[in-house]
């Protein structure tokens, strides 16, 4: 691997890790050098993905974390910085998905969307974002969504689709106000991956059928083909890259 990819020497947060994409991104840093922070709710998940890694050589540790919880962010900052280290790379992984129409949602299905799709990413960003500016070096990585530049269908899911096009001008404006600063802020915007959520779409034949269809390379995505994309912006490789929205679909909205 060239050298611009590796990652050796630096610390990596990963937000969500404990199973799906955020697992596969953690998995992929390790592989190239990173040590990992592995930052759930989840503790049970999260031991495994830790294990997993240190099986394979790298270095992993687990700390609770709910992105929506403020004061629970900066106390984690504080615990990582103390055990740890300073953290060089973020990535905001975390986030769930409500299938409701607009007439049907109701407020809390709604907010509890925005409050971990969209707030936590502020939060995380914010808060972890604070220690790279005063050392003038970072990278910080959101997982968007093709939700944030098209409207999916058949299902309803407004309140994600609103909270990932707001993920994608967060990133481009905290990009543009941290440039400056030495920390690099984008964002992958993966299309349909075979994460247990998105297989589980199997089961609704016109909904998983409808989005084959309307993916030119007629596959689900795997894991390790976005965080193959996430080490790639969390990397040196992309040294000239921020405020980017990197779109990893199968070609979904090229349609």
């Amino acid at each position: 691997m060239s050298g611009d990819f590796r990652l050796d020497g630096r610390l990596a947060v990963v937000t969500g890790a404990a199973r799906g994409i955020g697992r596969a991104i953690a998995e992929r840093l390790a592989e190239s050098g990173a040590r990992l922070v592995i930052a759930d709710r989840d503790e049970a998940e999260g031991a495994v993905v830790v294990a997993a890694i240190r099986d394979a050589g790298g270095a992993a540790s687990f700390t609770f974390l709910d992105v929506t919880d403020r004061a629970g962010v900066a106390a984690s900052v504080e615990r990582i910085g103390a055990d740890e280290g300073e953290v060089d790379i973020l990535i905001n992984n975390a986030g769930i998905v409500r299938n409701a129409s607009a007439l049907e949602m109701s407020p809390e299905d709604w907010q509890s969307v925005l409050d971990i799709d969209l707030g936590g990413v502020f939060h995380c960003s914010q808060a972890f974002g604070r220690g790279m500016v005063a050392r003038s070096r970072g990278a910080i990585v959101n997982i968007s969504s093709i939700c944030g530049e098209v409207t999916v269908f058949p299902q309803p899911q407004v309140s994600y689709n609103a909270a990932k096009a707001g993920v994608n001008l967060l990133t481009k404006s905290l990009a543009v106000e941290w440039a400056k600063c030495g920390v690099r802020v984008n964002a992958v915007a993966p299309g349909y991956v075979g994460t247990e959520l998105t297989l589980r779409g199997r089961s609704n034949e016109e909904w998983f059928g409808t989005w084959m269809r309307m993916t030119p390379m007629g596959r689900l995505g795997a894991p390790r083909e976005i965080a193959n994309a996430v080490l790639f912006l969390a990397s040196d490789a992309s040294s000239y890259i921020t405020g980017t929205v990197l779109t990893v679909d199968g070609g979904y909205t090229a349609m």
